[in-house]
Protein backbone atom coordinates (compact mmCIF):
# COMPACT_ATOMS: atom_id res chain seq x y z
CA UNK A 1 0.00 0.00 0.00
CA UNK A 2 1.30 3.50 -1.13
CA UNK A 3 1.93 6.34 1.39
CA UNK A 4 -1.02 8.16 -0.61
CA UNK A 5 -3.42 5.63 0.21
CA UNK A 6 -2.20 4.93 3.80
CA UNK A 7 -3.01 8.72 3.96
CA UNK A 8 -6.04 8.48 2.30
CA UNK A 9 -7.24 5.71 4.11
CA UNK A 10 -6.90 6.98 7.93
CA UNK A 11 -8.04 10.68 7.93
CA UNK A 12 -7.64 11.01 11.63
CA UNK A 13 -7.80 9.88 15.58
CA UNK A 14 -10.79 9.94 16.94
CA UNK A 15 -10.37 11.61 20.34
CA UNK A 16 -12.71 11.25 22.30
CA UNK A 17 -13.87 10.01 26.41
CA UNK A 18 -15.37 6.78 25.19
CA UNK A 19 -11.73 6.40 23.12
CA UNK A 20 -9.40 7.04 25.72
CA UNK A 21 -11.09 4.05 27.87
CA UNK A 22 -10.75 1.99 24.79
CA UNK A 23 -6.67 2.80 24.45
CA UNK A 24 -6.17 1.51 28.27
CA UNK A 25 -7.95 -1.88 26.36
CA UNK A 26 -5.31 -1.92 23.18
CA UNK A 27 -8.06 -0.63 21.01
CA UNK A 28 -7.92 2.84 19.49
CA UNK A 29 -10.43 4.45 16.91
CA UNK A 30 -9.98 6.34 13.58
CA UNK A 31 -12.00 8.49 11.17
CA UNK A 32 -11.52 6.51 8.11
CA UNK A 33 -12.48 7.24 4.33
CA UNK A 34 -16.08 6.19 3.23
CA UNK A 35 -14.83 3.53 0.67
CA UNK A 36 -12.36 2.09 3.12
CA UNK A 37 -12.51 -1.59 3.98
CA UNK A 38 -11.42 -3.48 6.87
CA UNK A 39 -8.43 -4.98 4.61
CA UNK A 40 -7.24 -1.05 3.87
CA UNK A 41 -7.62 -0.20 7.07
CA UNK A 42 -5.39 -3.21 8.75
CA UNK A 43 -2.95 -2.33 6.43
CA UNK A 44 -2.91 1.37 6.59
CA UNK A 45 -2.31 0.47 10.68
CA UNK A 46 0.57 -1.52 10.25
CA UNK A 47 2.56 0.16 7.89
CA UNK A 48 1.79 3.72 9.55
CA UNK A 49 2.98 3.00 12.86
CA UNK A 50 4.52 -0.61 12.39
CA UNK A 51 1.89 -2.72 15.33
CA UNK A 52 0.33 -5.90 14.12
CA UNK A 53 -3.59 -5.62 14.02
CA UNK A 54 -5.73 -8.48 15.37
CA UNK A 55 -9.28 -7.03 14.80
CA UNK A 56 -11.07 -3.90 12.81
CA UNK A 57 -14.36 -3.37 13.32
CA UNK A 58 -16.47 -0.07 10.56
CA UNK A 59 -19.17 1.43 12.13
CA UNK A 60 -21.06 4.13 9.67
CA UNK A 61 -22.30 7.39 11.72
CA UNK A 62 -25.02 9.27 10.48
CA UNK A 63 -25.19 13.65 10.27
CA UNK A 64 -27.59 14.80 13.28
CA UNK A 65 -29.84 17.07 11.47
CA UNK A 66 -29.93 20.78 12.52
CA UNK A 67 -31.97 23.71 11.98
CA UNK A 68 -30.20 27.68 10.75
CA UNK A 69 -32.29 30.23 10.32
CA UNK A 70 -35.70 28.00 10.30
CA UNK A 71 -34.19 25.49 7.39
CA UNK A 72 -33.63 22.21 8.76
CA UNK A 73 -30.02 20.65 7.53
CA UNK A 74 -27.86 17.72 8.11
CA UNK A 75 -24.34 17.83 8.88
CA UNK A 76 -22.00 15.00 7.13
CA UNK A 77 -21.81 11.51 8.69
CA UNK A 78 -18.49 9.76 9.41
CA UNK A 79 -17.08 6.30 9.37
CA UNK A 80 -15.23 5.15 12.34
CA UNK A 81 -12.88 2.29 12.86
CA UNK A 82 -12.08 0.89 16.06
CA UNK A 83 -8.80 -0.99 15.71
CA UNK A 84 -7.99 -3.67 18.57
CA UNK A 85 -4.11 -3.84 18.68
CA UNK A 86 -1.92 -7.19 19.66
CA UNK A 87 -0.75 -7.47 23.02
CA UNK A 88 2.27 -5.46 23.62
CA UNK A 89 1.28 -2.88 20.94
CA UNK A 90 0.79 0.55 21.39
CA UNK A 91 0.57 3.74 19.50
CA UNK A 92 0.65 7.32 20.57
CA UNK A 93 -2.62 9.19 18.84
CA UNK A 94 -2.16 11.65 21.22
CA UNK A 95 1.26 13.38 19.74
CA UNK A 96 1.73 16.80 20.58
CA UNK A 97 3.40 18.42 17.41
Amino acid sequence: MSNERILDTLRAPHISEKSARLAEHNQYVFLVAPAATKADVRDAVEKLFDVKVEQVNLVNVKGKVKSFRFRAGNRQGKRKAYVRLADGQAIDVSAKA
